[in-house]
């Protein structure tokens, strides 16, 4: 074995103590390579990385448990604007809309005055696929575009592949102006009731 290329623990510490007391003292631990350094600067930005990503996403996991539905009544306008016998296109803001949410925070429906005391209050979207369903006065029928389904103007199925009427708002009059219980979109599997406020 060569002098020159043994790394003995005993030979450095001999060297230090024969070293001169001025001379600055040699660290102990060796200088850090280039491979350590780049390991802890890219576990440093992986563990950086995974708290940006983790963290949204554990909050929006979390979101369900922490917030209640926000349903509440919301007006679409006074009386005077839904003529008795008629059907007309309202829009009121979703109450738990955010404010990125720009035009989508409006929610159209179909207002259908049968009397001076009596509402319907219909979803815009078709029970089949959601396509927005039109009034057609003429014929008294809402019509959806996408797939042909009709609907009677009581919002019951006509005919088309939609397997059933229009769903409807809970809806009241109070104070002068018609209003629907908004911040949700009534399903079957999950059907707007006046007990969700």
């Amino acid at each position: 074995m060569s002098e020159t290329n043994s790394n003995c623990g005993c030979k450095q510490a001999a060297l230090l103590k024969a070293a001169p007391k001025d001379a600055p003292a040699q660290s102990a631990s060796r200088p850090m390579s280039r491979r350590n350094l780049l390991l802890k600067i890219g576990t440093g930005l992986n563990a950086l990385a995974g708290a940006l990503v983790g963290v949204p996403l554990l909050g929006y996991a979390l979101s369900a448990l922490t917030r209640a539905p926000k349903n509440s009544w919301v007006s679409l306008g006074p009386l005077a604007n839904f003529p008795e016998g008629e059907t007309r296109l309202a829009v009121f803001n979703n109450p738990v809309s955010q404010g990125w949410d720009g035009d989508t925070a409006e929610i159209p429906c179909w207002v259908r005055r049968v009397d001076s005391e009596s509402f319907q209050v219909f979803a815009i979207n078709c029970t089949h696929l959601g396509c927005p369903v039109r009034w057609f006065q003429e014929s008294r029928l809402f019509m959806c575009p996408c797939h042909g389904g009709a609907f009677y103007e009581d919002g019951s199925h006509a005919s088309g592949p939609p397997p059933r009427g229009l769903f409807e708002y809970e809806h009241k009059v109070d104070a002068g102006e018609l209003k629907v219980l908004g911040g949700h979109l009534p399903t079957l599997a999950e059907p707007l009731k006046k007990d969700d406020v």
